[in-house]
């Protein structure tokens, strides 16, 4: 935990903050701070700044805050992925926060089992933790927009065209020969499949609507470590 992550509930005044939980156990067990002591601290969806602990022990961490610099910028990419299994879930989604991508689409595919849908980790308030966990990781407060769309042909059909007007847009395809862009500098949505890659009518679905299909190279790379390869190198 880089930053502490706080929440509008967590004030009791118009500068002090009251945390429990599990952010009051990593405060004790991790950065080990005591009375006096200072920590990074952000508001959800608001600025980053100093807090200063002014009470703490088994029950409560008591702090006066200080807010007053902006959160680091976002990457100008939307992310569309293939659900993942859910075991490797909460880990995709972390990492994909901490990098900085500021909204996710979660599709449906051939090749992702029916199962995935039924998993309690596709819950908002467990998508949501895994955000807040990379927010605070990376220092940010601004909480991504996170979407499911259980059917593939009505979202990449009939809402992307919509949503990537003006970017590069590009399908991550195993047995693509395109190369990737490097450094592109201006706005990306990014489609990445599931294990094995979109079939190649999803693959022609996403050309229809100007995709270009690109390649992850002659490795196979697990979903989270492509997520971070492909943003590598396209920012």
């Amino acid at each position: 935990m880089n930053l502490v992550l706080l929440e509008p509930a967590d004030y009791i005044g118009e500068d002090h903050v009251r945390l429990q939980g599990r952010r009051l156990e990593h405060v004790r067990k991790v950065h080990r701070a005591g009375i006096g002591d200072e920590l990074r601290v952000g508001l959800i969806n608001a600025k980053i700044g100093r807090g200063r602990i002014e009470r703490i022990d088994d029950s409560a961490l008591d702090m006066l805050v200080e807010l007053d610099d902006e959160p680091p910028a976002k990457l100008p990419l939307r992310l569309v992925l293939a659900l993942p299994r859910p075991k490797v879930l909460n880990r995709t989604i972390a990492a994909a926060v901490s990098m900085g991508i500021s909204e996710i689409d979660l599709i449906n595919s051939w090749r992702v089992e029916k199962a995935y849908w039924k998993s309690p980790r596709l819950s908002m308030e467990n998508l949501q933790m895994q955000a807040i966990l990379g927010l605070e990781q990376a220092g940010d407060t601004v909480l991504p927009k996170i979407r499911l769309h259980r059917l593939f042909t009505p979202f990449v059909r009939e809402e992307l065209p919509h949503l990537i007007k003006e970017s590069l847009s590009l399908v991550a395809h195993p047995q693509a020969t395109g190369a990737l862009p490097r450094e592109c500098g201006g706005s990306v949505v990014l489609a990445i499949g599931p294990e094995g890659g979109f079939i190649e009518q999803e693959v022609q679905t996403f050309c229809e609507i100007g995709f270009t299909v690109v390649s992850l190279g002659t490795r196979i790379l697990r979903v989270e470590t492509a997520v971070a390869y492909l943003i590598g190198r396209l920012f």
